[in-house]
């Protein structure tokens, strides 16, 4: 309200409405409507006036809103498919539309808001890996897709060694875990395991909805003895080096697609042989990663001994293990492999697979703790021979 007084003032004054314009910054066809409010109206009619449209004629009227707010009183649990149906035989053609109810009943704050579920495992901070020597830590990600010639999806499975830069696989495969799988298993034969492998969140190296958030995939690592280190969601930085990687192979193969599937991934592969073998690393002291990334003796899986005290269980193929002689669900992520189980209280016990906390599982309830203490006796009894004979 203030400009709008001092350029009617300046004009009152003696100055023209261009002139008053361009010292208070505003456009002339603001400056005439200003001047024509105030020579109509005074200084009361430069105040802005309300946008709100004097008449509604699309506006549900007061007795249709009452109508719908009676309805939904009556039957609670009814959405607005359910009452327009009902309003119908009341109102007649006056019924409204399912949106209009679904306003209406929002308006009147009739809907209950659903919550939102939060994933069961979430990463909220920068993960925190160390890499002094080859096989170390392994990266993983998948390349964004594109298209070879013909139409074939190309979309590259990459696995990266984190000392060395070495890349140890670039391979076109599916994005399901049964697919994936294969593909470590060949690495783990030729290059031994890594001590722990850094991957994203997506599918198929974490489930945010299973237990610790593992996968089919990710669960067997970590049964080998591989831990699994977890990026933040949306935070590409937390695997930058991969990412920079991914950045070269989209500037050197990706922007010259092949003819088919099978070409692709030749190009591929003697790409993957030039990163490695051919091309010097800055980071490395101008040296290739072929030339830092050996290794003396490949780390070979080796079956975790799980503490004395806790019952050992295998999954089942549809992700239950049994106790007391009750099925419990776990999930199936962790199907055939054997976990460790702990009494927590009377109606629960806690699993674990290896060192990982998978959480509590209910059961039924547990009479006596007999059934731990037969259970674990004979392996604590067996620790103890083996100890003495040392």
């Amino acid at each position: 309200m203030g400009l709008k007084l001092d350029f009617v003032e300046k004009i009152e004054q003696g100055s023209t409405i261009a002139a008053a314009c361009r010292e208070q910054g505003i456009t002339r066809t603001t400056g005439h409507k200003w001047w024509k409010r105030y020579k109509e109206g005074g200084y009361t009619a430069l105040d802005d006036e309300s946008r709100r449209p004097k008449s509604a004629p699309l506006a549900t009227a007061e007795d249709v809103v009452m109508a719908v707010l009676e309805a939904r009183e009556s039957h609670a649990r009814w959405g607005p498919v359910k009452l327009v149906q009902l309003l119908r035989r009341r109102l007649g053609e006056q019924t409204p539309s399912e949106r209009t109810i679904a306003r209406i009943l929002k308006r009147a704050h009739k809907v209950r808001e659903r919550r939102k579920r939060r994933p069961l495992s979430v990463i909220d901070h920068a993960p925190e890996i160390e890499a002094p020597w080859p096989n170390d830590a392994w990266s993983v990600d998948f390349k964004g897709w594109w298209l070879a010639l013909n139409g074939d999806r190309c979309e590259p499975l990459t696995v990266r060694d984190g000392c060395s830069r070495f890349l140890l696989a670039a391979e076109m495969c599916g994005a399901r875990g049964e697919d994936v799988r294969p593909v470590f298993e060949a690495l783990f034969r030729q290059y031994g395991l890594p001590k722990a492998i850094r991957c994203d969140n997506g599918a198929p190296f974490i489930s945010s909805r299973s237990r610790a958030g593992l996968s089919r995939l990710s669960a067997w690592w970590i049964s080998l003895g591989i831990a699994v280190v977890r990026s933040r969601p949306g935070c590409p930085q937390d695997n930058g080096a991969h990412e920079r990687m991914h950045a070269d192979m989209a500037a050197e193969v990706q922007l010259r697609p092949a003819a088919d599937h099978a070409a692709q991934q030749r190009a591929l592969h003697r790409w993957r042989q030039e990163f490695n073998h051919v091309r010097p690393h800055q980071a490395l002291g101008g040296k290739t990663p072929g030339d830092v990334y050996k290794v003396e003796e490949k780390r070979k899986p080796k079956p975790h001994v799980y503490d004395p005290r806790l019952l050992r269980r295998r999954v089942t193929v549809n992700g239950a293990f049994s106790f007391g002689g009750d099925s419990c669900p776990l999930g199936l992520p962790f199907a055939e492999l054997q976990i460790g189980i702990e009494r927590f209280d009377r109606f629960r016990v806690r699993a674990w697979l290896c060192d990982v906390d998978l959480g509590l599982v209910d059961t039924l309830p547990l009479v006596s703790s007999d059934l731990f203490e037969t259970q674990t006796k004979p392996a604590t009894q067996r620790a103890k021979k083996g100890a003495k004979k040392g």
